[in-house]
């Protein structure tokens, strides 16, 4: 009798875990649970009074531009591993991916300036001290393609989320410190990097495209910024940005410098 009660009771507490199993693999596969549509829609928030009609396209290119950054860091860090594992034509399509990624950031620039300068002036002092300059996602993108700085890190509150992530990829390797290492298990000595290069471009292919790939991104980036100074140009004008920026005048230092200069300085010697 006592054999059987045990026995009822293990299967009853099975029984349990698979319809709680049941119940919560039924909600995961829902389109709006998946995606979390109630918390994503829910974070729209305007601050102007009415609201102004043109701060909810403001906030929404902003967030997806965090999104695109965030997926632009993940595919990054895919390129860096598959060099470290000499996958070269897996590190090739993922550098593909992330200018295709590029193109479409550059695109929804077109969006924004349907924006008249009046229409965000309309909002703007709500910003405050808010400013892309602090968005840390996109610092830590410069950080893991080379352009590290130690006041960048200090903007950021101490134990804060940005703060502990740009420490973080300061200390680590950049891409193309990892592009640097391949070459270098591929036989390639990288005392003199660009004459490595040059011989490089002028007798394997393989790793030549994987070079022009590297020119993508960097070339990917410029335009980036490019579109983006002249975006708030054309937007506020000379004024000083939110949160303490320059605006368009610091904007406009970052137009122009290569990620990867040495691939541009062989260009005269091939």
């Amino acid at each position: 009798m006592l054999r059987e009660r045990n026995h009822y009771d293990r299967m009853r507490v099975t029984l349990k875990g698979v319809a709680a199993m049941s119940e919560h693999a039924d909600a995961a596969v829902t389109y709006g649970s998946y995606l979390k549509l109630d918390e994503l829609l829910s974070l729209q928030q305007p601050r102007s009074t009415g609201p102004e009609h043109d701060e909810l396209l403001f906030i929404v290119i902003h967030q997806v531009y965090e999104l695109w950054f965030k997926q632009l860091l993940h595919e990054l860090d895919r390129v860096k591993a598959l060099l470290e594992q000499d996958e070269t034509s897996r590190a090739q399509h993922t550098l593909k991916r992330i200018l295709t990624i590029l193109k479409v950031m550059v695109a929804q620039l077109d969006i924004l300036e349907t924006m008249t300068p009046l229409e965000f002036l309309s909002f703007r002092e709500r910003l405050e001290a808010a400013s892309g300059f602090q968005s840390d996602q996109f610092r830590q993108i410069e950080f893991l393609l080379g352009v590290k700085s130690e006041q960048v890190v200090r903007r950021f509150p101490d134990g804060s989320r940005g703060r502990i992530a740009l420490e973080r990829r300061y200390t680590e390797t950049t891409l193309w410190d990892g592009f640097l290492r391949y070459l270098t298990r591929e036989g390639y000595a990288v005392t003199d990097v660009q004459q490595t290069l040059v011989s490089l471009y002028k007798g394997d292919a393989k790793n030549a495209e994987l070079c022009e790939r590297l020119v993508d991104l960097d070339e990917g980036i410029q335009e980036w910024r490019y579109r983006h100074v002249k975006m708030v140009e054309r937007t506020i004008g000379a004024r000083a940005g939110t949160g303490g920026s320059a605006g368009a005048a610091y904007l406009r230092e970052t137009v122009g410098r290569p990620l990867f200069p040495d691939l541009w300085a062989i260009r005269s010697q091939l």
